[in-house]
């Protein structure tokens, strides 16, 4: 459109609406004096969109231009809601959505009509059934956390809710979620945010997470404090301390907390002073290196009265992890757990080249990990968690298969919350009030009922990955086998999970991915 015919175009309508409307006044009209405000805002707004200088667009087109922020604003609620098929919808498709919505309700979870994925398309997987199938009771999904170095072990379930830090959810969404831990018997991480009265308030286990912040166990300078993690982490609700080295969503980088955001609640929470920025380094103060971070969880082991100890990050560099499983032999300090969090993971925010560029794959991930610690025997020793886009039955049988003995889901979690996925996380605008702090928001989320679905959610998950296991045959979770698992990789080519992550020791690279199991522990 030539920008001169649009631009007098607006300036015509703008005339044209003001005649009229004075014309209404001198008539004494009621609509004049409706329409009054309206044409004195257009009016005076394409003068602004005509005299401003930072948007070319709404200088060469007046007033018409706003139409195009209006649209692109609303974009993805019209994709989400009109264009969008139930499979196509991306991090999670509107059927993942619902299957979550749906258990979380406790109402119907069946499909009709037959599967929507293209079963011949690469990428395409599915699990191989017995003709002879077994009986699986969900109660029985639970595995122990703690080897012989902890006296203190926790029997974990199978699913649990990941880490999400008071301050990036909502006070109302923290003690909805612990409410449904306590309800469901699982266990609820606190986030690196530090342990809020929120997280306290049902009495749901907690697992702790130690970030590089070290929010609840801080000295007035920012470093780590044995005493004041000593006097938390004794807290009874408290079963597991997790250390974290890094996430998937923005591996290897720190954060800030806003001065705006440091209110003295959260301040308080987090041992920091209020109304300050703190900021959250990318790498950890306590220690430099793997020998040193192996004796930093040791100490934590002590301090904590022996409960189980462990640590988390996103895999980048495979040599690096092989020289943490050496200093296990060297030392024999071994970590309770380890949680593998894949580079698919979410955040409130995290720039787009972290999000998308850094960081390995959950799947790939796994195989490093559990290969290697088999390889140096170690896994007897050390479970692993898994994280990363789990959400169904099928996701955490898959990860059993790749080595995890348990796992987190963050997102799914939030879901069953009542999260519509308005990727507004970052913006404290969270519709829903689930990520927000705006009381007008978050007092949206009904406790008493939020936390009733986030263990209906748990219940049906866990009940239908025990379904899943029996028809494949698998007696318990130590069962699972990769082999049962199948990924097609082209139309004509069908990989089990076992071939496609088995050793491949025909490349330096590839032999050092994966090893191999020398040993079966």
């Amino acid at each position: 459109m030539n920008h001169r015919i649009a631009r007098w175009a607006v300036y015509f309508l703008c005339l044209l609406l003001d005649v009229s409307v004075a014309a209404s006044l001198y008539r004494g009209y009621l609509s004049g004096w409706i329409l009054l405000p309206v044409a004195v805002g257009l009016t005076l707004l394409t003068i602004y969109d005509r005299l401003q200088g930072k948007h070319a667009l709404l200088r060469n087109y007046p007033l018409l231009g706003r139409l195009r922020y209006l649209l692109e604003q609303i974009r993805p609620e019209m994709r989400q809601y009109f264009f969008e098929s139930d499979t196509d919808g991306r991090p999670f498709s509107r059927r993942q959505r619902a299957v979550v919505y749906q258990r979380a309700k406790d109402v119907k979870q069946t499909v009709a009509f037959g599967a929507l994925d293209n079963m011949y398309e690469p990428g395409y997987e599915w699990a191989a059934h017995t003709a002879f199938p077994t009986k699986v009771k969900p109660e029985s999904l639970r595995v122990n956390i703690g080897n012989e170095q902890c006296d203190k072990p926790y029997n974990a379930s199978l699913l649990n809710i990941s880490a999400m830090s008071y301050g990036a959810l909502s006070k109302t969404a923290i003690a909805s979620l612990n409410g449904g831990a306590q309800i469901g018997n699982f266990a609820h991480n606190t986030g690196e945010g530090g342990i809020s009265p929120y997280h306290l308030q049902h009495g749901g286990h907690l697992i702790w997470q130690i970030g590089t912040g070290y929010f609840g166990c801080r000295d007035e300078s920012g470093n780590f404090s044995p005493e004041v993690f000593a006097a938390a982490a004794n807290e009874p609700a408290v079963k597991m301390i997790e250390v974290k080295l890094s996430q998937g969503a923005k591996p290897g980088k720190g954060g800030v907390l806003p001065a705006a955001k440091n209110t003295p609640e959260i301040a308080g929470i987090r041992k920091v002073k209020p109304g300050v920025s703190v900021l959250s380094p990318a790498g950890h103060t306590a220690f430099s290196n793997e020998y040193e971070m192996l004796a930093f969880l040791q100490q934590l082991r002590k301090l904590s009265g022996g409960k189980p100890v462990g640590f988390k990050l996103c895999v980048g560099r495979a040599d690096e992890f092989e020289r943490i499983c050496t200093a296990m032999v060297n030392t024999g300090i071994y970590p309770d757990f380890i949680t593998v969090d894949g580079a698919e993971g979410g955040t409130g925010a995290a720039p787009l080249e972290f999000t998308d560029s850094i960081g390995m794959p959950l799947y790939d991930a796994l195989a490093l990990v559990t290969n290697l610690l088999k390889h140096h025997r170690l896994k007897q020793h050390v479970r692993i968690i898994a994280s990363g886009k789990i959400i169904t039955g099928f996701d955490i049988l898959k990860v059993l298969a790749m080595g995890a003995d348990a796992c987190y889901s963050a997102r799914g979690m939030m879901l069953a919350l009542g999260c519509i996925q308005a990727l507004q996380c970052d913006s404290g605008s969270c519709p829903v009030g689930v990520a927000t702090q705006d009381p007008h928001l978050y007092q949206g989320v009904n406790v008493a009922d939020k936390k009733v679905r986030v263990a209906n959610y748990h219940r049906n998950t866990i009940a239908a990955l025990a379904e899943l296991m029996g028809a494949c045959g698998f007696a318990s979770a130590e069962k699972v086998d990769p082999a049962a698992l199948y990924r097609r990789v082209t139309r004509t080519d069908i990989r089990s999970y076992e071939e496609i992550y088995a050793p491949d020791h025909n490349s330096k690279a590839g032999a050092l991915l994966y090893p191999g199991p020398s040993v079966n522990n």
